[in-house]
């Protein structure tokens, strides 16, 4: 309720300023929150950049979902070890950190601010809006 629907949200707020054709969705590992609104913290700090994401709603990753997407990105390497172990091994290379698209870097996890301060929500964005943007140019530049 406050990475994935963060990242969507700037996904799809980056796709669109390029011009892209490209269809986003979140979901997490667990059905913690599943069916409720992102984090007000999430929320407030996406609406600072202009990107609204109240309307979304929390649901848990399902086997279609490794079928439907190209990719499917995990936040860390947790909920990367999550993703693979429910993929179909013919689809695995579909699963990655979204921090895997960086060039000349180590792998990272995006932090999860849940429990922390406020502060860590826009730390989170700003990683976020980094790695929206290497995501998409290596898309760009791999069709």
């Amino acid at each position: 309720i406050c990475r994935s629907p963060a990242a969507q949200g700037i996904l799809e707020a980056d796709i669109s300023a390029r011009g892209l054709n490209i269809c986003v969705d979140s979901a997490g590992t667990a059905a913690y929150h599943q069916g409720n609104p992102p984090d007000k913290r999430s929320v407030s700090e996406l609406a600072l950049r202009g990107i609204d994401i109240q309307a979304l709603r929390a649901r848990q990753v399902q086997s279609a979902d490794f079928e439907a997407f190209d990719w499917v990105l995990a936040m860390d390497k947790s909920n990367l070890s999550n993703l693979i172990s429910l993929c179909p091994t013919s689809l695995k290379g579909k699963v990655r950190l979204f921090s895997s698209f960086k060039e000349n870097t180590v792998n990272d996890d995006v932090d999860d601010p849940y429990y922390g301060a406020v502060t860590g929500f826009a730390d989170m964005a700003d990683h976020l809006a980094s790695l929206s943007q290497q995501f998409l140019d290596y898309i760009e530049s791999n069709p």
